[in-house]
């Protein structure tokens, strides 16, 4: 049920208003003011008038009242107590948030999170977990991690970090007490069948792999990449290098599956795009900071020296992903198999703050070579098969299933079928 305060109805009165304002919230009104009256003057720009400046003068002073008030009336009102930075934060998330569904303000625990996807790196024990049935799980330990050599299995349950027991609703709390810094100790206790186990670990730093390769059949290779990281573009070129010297000579194709990848880092994906094409755009992007606009081509080199390309991509396929498919796609480099992917052509920067924080903040829309945008909409896939219940399989298990996946079945059919493109390594 909701209830009505018709005290609040026409508001209280520049003068009452004030009186009743703590000098915290005085001192925050004051601070808003200038801010607000400063963005108002300064995104006007050029000359204004008296009148004018009066106008905006009073729009932020009207605004900024606005804003005490409604914090005045929370701090007094709202059923639990909240102090003033709680307040502000959570008005500072509002305003990025409310911006576009890809905006955020991120904490210092946010942004190290955000740094640590970037990056393809952390410190810690070198665990994948996750929430399965209200329990903390090890999808899998991290080959070489410190977690891999004592012992940990995937299956195992975490039960207890340094003598603290963890809780499924708190997952991140529990990744964040994991990790810490290199060197340092972490006790983590682990339920298997009816046994508790203690294994005391040494943090390390720890390399996230966003890449993995497999030989489809002799001549021909199989690479994941399930995001994109500083790091993707290198594991990339040495997983084809890999694949290369396993069969003794050049690949005669290649299925690149990018099916349930988020996306990440713009400038990874240009990279893993110019490791198979000589020249041309590989994605355009346009906003209103100078930054914010901007042209990516490709270098001559084709790694794969023009060999056969199939690309698969669902609607788990979004953002950087569509720009690698849409930028082979368009340049003919690859036939692009699957379902429309999810439609994600807007640029995100992350802006460092004070104290650790930062702002992720929508600044471009990205295009295509063939200048199209793709946002909300999605790429066309050449030759369009329907997802496959449970596939990709994501399990890490390192094998395929090319009956059951119909996807993958149909991608083989093709690179099997398409001559070398010779035409594209000249």
């Amino acid at each position: 049920c909701a209830k009505v305060d018709d005290r609040a109805a026409e508001g209280p009165g520049p003068r009452r208003l004030e009186q009743r304002m703590s000098l915290k919230v005085r001192a925050l009104l004051v601070m808003v003011i200038g801010v607000v009256m400063g963005l108002s003057l300064s995104i006007g720009g050029g000359l204004i008038s008296d009148t004018q400046s009066l106008d905006k003068e009073e729009l932020a002073w009207e605004q900024a009242r606005l804003f005490a008030e409604v914090l005045e009336r929370v701090k007094r009102d709202y059923v639990e107590p909240l102090d003033d930075a709680e307040l502000l934060e959570s008005a500072i998330r509002g305003m990025v948030s409310d911006l576009d569904p890809h905006s955020e303000y991120l904490d210092a625990s946010e942004y190290r999170n955000i740094r640590i996807s970037t990056t393809g790196s952390y410190t810690g024990i070198g665990i994948e977990v996750d929430e399965v049935g209200g329990n903390v799980m090890i999808v899998t330990p991290i080959a070489g991690s410190p977690a891999a050599r004592a012992g940990i299995r995937s299956g195992d349950q975490i039960i207890a970090v340094d003598g603290i027991a963890v809780e499924a609703a708190h997952l991140q709390d529990t990744i964040s007490r994991l990790r810490g810094h290199a060197g340092s100790k972490v006790e983590v206790t682990v339920l298997r069948g009816n046994d508790a186990i203690d294994y005391g670990l040494r943090r390390q730093i720890i390399r996230m792999a966003s890449v993995h390769k497999e030989f489809l059949a002799p001549s021909y290779g199989y690479i994941r990449v399930s995001q994109f990281s500083e790091n993707t573009a290198r594991e990339l070129s040495r997983a084809v290098d890999e694949l290369q010297d396993a069969n003794e000579g050049m690949l005669q194709g290649l299925v690149l599956d990018l099916r349930n990848n988020p996306g990440g880092v713009l400038d990874a994906a240009v990279d893993v795009a110019d490791l198979f094409l000589n020249s041309g755009v590989i994605v355009t992007a346009d906003g209103r900071s100078i930054d914010s606009r901007f042209t990516r081509s490709a270098h001559r080199g084709d790694i794969l020296d023009g060999a056969s390309m199939v690309v698969i991509v669902n609607k788990g396929s979004a953002s950087a992903s569509e720009i690698v498919a849409g930028a082979l796609q368009d340049h003919n480099r690859a036939l692009v198999v699957g379902t429309e992917t999810f439609g994600k052509g807007l640029v995100q920067t992350v802006v460092p703050l004070s104290k650790g924080r930062a702002i992720k903040l929508t600044t471009s829309r990205y295009y295509t070579p063939s200048g199209d945008s793709i946002h909300e909409v999605g790429i066309e896939p050449d030759v369009y098969i329907d997802d496959t219940p449970g596939f990709p399989d994501l399990s890490l298990s390192g094998l395929l299933d090319r009956e059951a996946d119909v996807q993958l079945a149909e991608a083989i059919d093709h690179l099997q079928a398409r001559p070398v493109m010779h035409s594209n390594a000249q």
